[in-house]
């Protein structure tokens, strides 16, 4: 977009002297990308120029359009630090580059563990300052319109993980006219046959819908004249994803898929939102349980409309959707948070709205969670959730993730609630606290100043992260001089264990980079960790021993140690595994079903009660939300240790053995296969194949997953359950 038009439209929605900022930043960014080239060849400032162009039509003011700007220029640029912006553009500029900054790669052990810290970092800026994502959420579009440069299985990467977080952020924070095509481009990628195949349908039956469009709008346009409300009318297709998701989810074919249009109707007020609905359902059959009303109680993201579902009689033997609501509702609609963002004159000061509490949360949730793969499968679980909307005795209404309990709920308030809590009436019943709470229900807690507080126990009553972190924060501060003793013991005996003595590890050069990595204060906060649960006692000693090793000078070799000596004994080892501390106890091994981890994943122990210890990947979920005191620290044995069993799924194009050609790729790699079975869509012409494999490590996995991936018509190929 040239300078003068991006200009223009800021200062069509922003009049003022803030088009000077955006001047200074595109002038700048232009500059600083002059001799970079994206892999279509073409000049790199062509990309921020299209973030910037994204911002603008989303209406953000103008610090953010010039962050949008120059995004990329401390990253890529070698001359420019985030000092630089900070001294050009000012402090609030600056935040905003460093929140969609990524983190050096280098700076840890795989390339998994840096997108996740960096996605990490982005998501606690946007907690304190909402239009870091909305400029990640631009830039996210932008690569996405031009991917078609990368290579195949760097374009699925990549839309694979825009499905899986930067769409549901959009969806999240009502910006649907980007979440809409976030999906549409990342379909496009990951089921490219499947994208064109419903592209090419719903062209064919275009003219059909745009008459029956035509029909509906003319027949209700006709009622609300009578009524004399002002009004505007349009209908639309529905968008590729949301067809191909019900397609699958719902197992049928294109043809079987009706309500394919949705009419939208936008009226100046609420009364008149109503009084459209009503012309609705008397001119149309109103179909059963497909109502909603957002208006009344508007979704997490401020998300306001009516929704019903009608069915067109004879001319239109067909469901179809009608959506209602005023234009400022609409605005919202398409531009979610962006239309609510309010800041300070000069001060770029994040005004949120109330109702975005899960924006704010999230930095509580993140001083819990200090692992940042686990905080990202955490996240991906927290954006695929779905909502219930209760109500205080107030009449206020609260959204909250399905499933939660009165105690979530109570935490939901305050924290003092929380920690105070003693009881709750469901709808006027005194309830169970681990009562699962549904849309509609009138939740009372019941407090009482003399109660001393949460127990470990609420954590497995509790079903929210939220919710969680505030139980483990009181229990830490609550009984920290006791956690700090417990753990004091802890480490000493690991000390003991280790033939070391602990006063000669002791020293701040050794345990910095714990204090560092988990942002601990002092030593005593990590004795009270490890008192609490949070840090194992090995891992402690582990890294502080490490480090003096590190730090300690070489010593010259003696004669003597060139004698040969009987090898240290070897840590017992049950069926691969080793379990640290407790290498010499004689505890059951077994591998979770849920995950199947194999020698090379990142693992953690689980002990279970009457089962001894389950092994679990450490993302698996099933151990991330178990009680923190019952994990154990585990490693994979040093020797060879046998093979193990892993499950994967492969989503294919159907034709004809398509799997007998799978199950030979795969034996010709040498992997056996232990079982197969697979799910035919026989109206999509899609198959996923179940493979239950027997290999040696993890890097043997990712092979066979990898050669898979560049397969003709094979899909998608993932882990899944075992």
């Amino acid at each position: 977009m040239p300078l003068d038009q991006m200009l223009g439209r800021v200062q069509k929605y922003n009049p003022g002297d803030g088009y000077l900022l955006v001047e200074k930043a595109y002038r700048f960014a232009e500059e600083a990308h002059k001799d970079q080239k994206r892999k279509s060849g073409e000049p790199y400032f062509v990309h921020p120029c299209f973030v910037a162009s994204i911002l603008t039509e989303l209406m953000i003011d103008p610090p953010t359009i010039a962050a949008g700007l120059l995004h990329d220029t401390v990253e890529d640029c070698e001359n420019i630090t985030l000092d630089t912006i900070r001294q050009e553009f000012g402090n609030e500029v600056a935040l905003l580059v460093d929140g969609v900054t990524k983190l050096n790669k280098l700076d840890f052990a795989d390339k998994e563990e840096a997108q996740a810290e960096s996605l990490r970092k982005m998501i606690l800026a946007m907690s304190k300052d909402i239009r870091v994502v909305l400029i990640k959420l631009a830039d996210r579009l932008h690569n996405m319109r031009t991917m078609r440069y990368q290579r195949t299985e760097r374009q699925k990467a990549i839309a694979k993980e825009t499905l899986e977080i930067y769409a549901p952020l959009a969806h999240r924070l009502g910006v649907y006219a980007i979440k809409q095509e976030l999906e549409d481009l990342s379909l496009r990628y990951i089921d490219p046959e499947g994208y064109q195949d419903l592209v090419q349908k719903v062209g064919q039956k275009r003219s059909e819908r745009q008459e029956n469009i035509r029909m509906v709008i003319q027949e209700l346009s006709e009622k609300l004249d009578e009524q004399h409300i002002r009004y505007d009318v349009d209908g639309r297709p529905k968008h590729f994803y949301s067809i191909y998701r019900k397609m699958v989810l719902q197992n049928k074919t294109f043809d079987q898929i009706y309500d394919l249009i949705a009419i939208r109707v936008l009226v100046d007020s609420v009364p008149d939102c109503y009084a459209v609905l009503g012309i609705v359902h008397t001119l149309w059959n109103q179909v059963p349980g497909r109502f909603k009303d957002y208006i009344s109680v508007p979704k997490a993201n401020m998300y306001q409309s009516l929704h019903t579902t009608v069915v067109g009689g004879r001319k239109m033997p067909f469901p179809f959707e009608v959506q209602i609501r005023t234009w400022e509702m609409h605005r919202v609609a398409e531009f979610g948070i962006a239309a609510h963002w309010r800041y300070k004159e000069g001060g770029g000061e994040n005004s949120l709205d109330s109702k975005l509490y899960w924006v704010r949360q999230i930095l509580d949730w993140q001083n819990e969670t200090r692992d940042s793969k686990e905080f990202m499968a955490t996240l991906k679980t927290d954006l695929f959730s779905e909502e219930v909307f209760l109500f205080t005795p107030k009449g206020d209404v609260i959204s909250m993730t399905k499933g939660a309990t009165p105690l979530d709920f109570a935490y939901r308030i305050h924290s003092g609630v929380g920690n105070k809590c003693t009881g709750a009436r469901v709808n006027g019943k005194i309830v169970p606290l681990s009562t699962e709470l549904v849309t509609g229900d009138r939740v009372e807690i019941i407090t009482s100043a003399s109660s001393r507080g949460p127990s470990r126990d609420w954590l497995r009553i509790c079903k929210t992260p939220q919710a969680k972190a505030k139980i483990r924060a009181f229990l830490k501060s609550e009984y920290r001089e006791e956690n700090i003793e417990q753990g004091k013991t802890m480490v000493e005996r690991e000390c003991r264990r280790r033939g070391v003595t602990m006063s000669e590890l002791l020293k701040p050069e050794y345990y910095a980079p714990i204090l560092s990595k988990y942002g601990l204060q002092e030593l005593e906060d990590i004795f009270g960790s490890v008192g609490c649960g949070s840090l194992a006692a090995m891992y402690v000693v582990t890294r502080m021993l490490d480090e003096q090793r590190a730090l300690q000078p070489a010593q010259p070799m003696k004669v003597e140690d060139l004698i040969q000596r009987p090898s240290a004994k070897k840590p017992k080892a049950r069926h691969g595994i080793v379990l640290l501390g407790n290498e010499d106890m004689d505890i059951p091994v077994r591998f979770g079903g849920c995950c199947s981890p194999v020698p090379g994943d990142d693992i953690v122990g689980y002990v279970t009660r009457g089962r001894g210890v389950t092994i679990h990947k450490a993302d698996c979920l099933n151990a991330i939300n178990g009680e923190i005191e019952r994990r154990m620290d585990v490693a994979w044995a040093d020797s060879n240790t046998g093979s193990f069993c892993a499950c994967i799924k492969v989503v294919v194009r159907d034709r004809v053995n398509m799997l007998g050609e799978i199950a030979t790729f795969i034996s010709e790699m040498n992997v056996p296969i232990k079982a197969v079975s697979s799910q035919l869509d026989e109206k999509n012409h899609i198959a996923t194949i179940r493979l239950v494999l027997e290999v040696i490590s993890r890097e043997q996995m990712d092979k066979v997953v990898m050669q898979l991936q560049r397969k003709k018509d094979v899909i998608d190929v993932f882990r899944a359950q075992g």
